[in-house]
């Protein structure tokens, strides 16, 4: 049997590369090419840095689909279906908006991979495939592997991907990890994270650990920063800022080689905090505290900041700059809220006839950075280029110059090299991602839909 894995991108733009800081290696890919049995021939292709070969043989397709490169796997999906290949999807848009995705593909896989996909395969060399995969179950993550030997040779960053968990037990409004996992917290085995980064330490310079939530159980975490400290390691990782207060913890994960954290501070408003469900961001002496014991244990950061929550000011973007600027925040993101599937604030939003599309992610009208929902507070454009400025003022010259002096974001002599390379990438993308398509506008449709 042949199978072609694919990973979409998010669009394109003629005459325009694809943007260098999405370009990171797509674990859901070697999810499945761990599990798929060895008599298994499998093709890659990464849609974001090469052409795909849609007249090569293969006997099955599989796109793993998040809500942005939705219109994208459905023009790869079609382009395989016109050659009679059957397709199958997965991801957290195919199990969020699963009654959308099925008419793109002949089978779905709705939630986590590891109990399904097996049963995929073998129902597609029987030809026998079924509309949807569902299990009741989430899968024991001690079981999970990874098979990175189709990134080889590729242009990704030079970054190693690592879960350590899945899920997040927080309820914030806009997100659909929530609903995803249910709202819980899974973690691997230490033993079994401990081994794969001994395996990758001697090929990656820097580790990202991708949770969700790196300190959603905060015991488990301390624990494994304990069981990282020896392999002498620098990683990044992202994490709630409740964790931040606990400065035993903060002490452990410098030990352990943590460079820094991404943290979601997402509004200076209490208020618009409260309306997110973030409340738990104001705990304990709120941002003030807990970047004073980052600092104090040498933990850079990664501020992100969301933006068109009713109530919003109209100084908040030009706020939250100047707060991450004056905090030498390593680097910062600063994004407008989007309504996906799935989420509270979806659901919401469509009550309240505020959605501006009926499926923003499909409409020909809506662009990367456009605002698909109606703020209360503000025209949409207005959040648009207010976070725009935003971007523009954190990644200006002088900010950059300004940060990178920090005593924090010098200390580490690989961290400050990398400091300007990274930032310089930022900067260059603030103006490419604006209105960047969703999907390929030189494809030539229509979609074709299941029978």
């Amino acid at each position: 049997m042949r199978l072609t894995l694919v990973h979409p991108a998010v669009g394109r733009r003629p005459g325009v590369d694809y943007m260098r800081t999405w370009q990171m290696e797509p674990l859901p890919i070697a999810v499945l090419a761990a599990l798929t049995p060895k008599d298994v021939s499998i093709a890659f292709y990464d849609d974001r840095m090469e052409m795909i070969d849609f007249d090569r043989p293969t006997d099955l397709v599989a796109i793993p689909v998040e809500t942005y490169t939705a219109k994208r796997a459905y023009q790869i999906a079609s382009e395989f279906r016109r050659r009679r290949v059957p397709v199958v999807m997965g991801g957290f848009h195919a199990t969020l908006m699963t009654d959308e995705v099925k008419d793109y593909a002949e089978a779905v896989v709705v939630g986590e991979a590891e109990e399904l996909w097996p049963h995929v395969i073998e129902d597609a060399r029987a030809g026998r495939l079924k509309p949807i995969y569902q299990s009741n179950n989430q899968p024991d993550l001690g079981q999970v592997r990874y098979d990175r030997s189709l990134f080889r040779g590729r242009r990704y960053l030079r970054l190693g991907l690592v879960e350590t968990g899945r899920g997040c037990r927080f309820p914030c409004d806009f997100c659909a990890v929530q609903t995803f996992f249910q709202r819980t917290a899974r973690h691997r085995p230490i033993d079994a994270i401990v081994s794969e980064i001994a395996s990758l330490k001697n090929e990656k310079k820097l580790f990202f650990f991708v949770d969700d939530n790196f300190a959603a159980d905060l015991a488990f975490a301390r624990d494994l920063a304990v069981a990282l400290a020896p392999l002498g390691i620098r990683w990044v990782t992202q994490m709630s800022i409740n964790a931040a207060h606990d400065e035993a913890f903060l002490a452990a994960l410098a030990r352990a080689g943590c460079s820094g954290v991404l943290i979601g501070f997402e509004s200076l408003d209490e208020g618009v905090l409260r309306a997110m469900k973030k409340r738990f961001n104001t705990m304990r002496g709120g941002f003030t505290a807990a970047l004073a014991n980052l600092r104090r244990h040498g933990i850079r950061v990664y501020g992100t900041f969301v933006f068109g929550y009713d109530g919003e000011r109209a100084d908040a973007f030009d706020e939250a700059a100047a707060f991450a600027i004056d905090h030498r925040f390593y680097l910062a993101a600063f994004n407008h809220l989007t309504p996906f599937p799935g989420t509270p604030l979806f659901a919401r939003l469509k009550r309240e006839g505020r959605l501006l599309y009926e499926r923003w992610w499909l409409d020909e009208r809506y662009g990367y950075n456009g605002i698909p929902f109606q703020p209360l507070a503000m025209a949409p454009d207005d959040v648009r280029t207010g976070c725009l400025r935003a971007r523009r003022k954190f990644y200006s010259w002088a900010s950059m110059a300004r940060r990178a002096m920090d005593p924090v974001n010098r200390a580490d002599a690989f961290m400050f090299r990398n400091f300007f390379v990274i930032n310089g990438m930022h900067r260059v993308e603030v103006a490419k991602r604006d209105h960047f398509p969703l999907g390929d506008p030189t494809w030539n449709g229509p979609l074709l839909k299941a029978a």
